[in-house]
Formats: C-alpha cells, sequence, structure tokens
C-alpha cells in the first residue's frame, strides 16, 4: 500500500499518511524506526507494510526493497 506524507513530527518519529483514497492513517514510531530513514518530508510518497493484524510495522520509500 502507498500514501503521501501528510505530516511527520521528527521528534517522535511519528505522523500520518494520506492514502491515494483519501483515507488518512497514523503511523507509529516503531514503524518508521523500522524502515532506516533518517526523516520523511511532507508530501513524500511511501510504502507501507502492515502484519497479520493490520498495524503498520514498516513505513519505507517506494524505490527501497
Amino acid at each position: 500500500m502507498q500514501g503521501t506524507v501528510a505530516t511527520f513530527d521528527g521528534s517522535t518519529r511519528s505522523g500520518v499518511l494520506l492514502l491515494d483514497d483519501g483515507t488518512e492513517l497514523a503511523f507509529p514510531a516503531r514503524a518508521f524506526d523500522a524502515s532506516g530513514l533518517r526523516l520523511l518530508r511532507l508530501g513524500q510518497r511511501v510504502r507501507v507494510e502492515r502484519d497479520a493484524t493490520g498495524e503498520i510495522i514498516r513505513v519505507t520509500l517506494p524505490t527501497m526493497a
């Protein structure tokens, strides 16, 4: 699943994504930390990975494997 960064707080390392259907999706710091990224910019396109329960476990760039 992919979305666009709507908000990102560097101090808490969490934020909100805007999905293609207009749904807002909050992601926790642990999902950002799992990505290995240093920061996110507003409007940046990202890919979201979820576990079997639907919890967001990783937020990465679409070009990352």
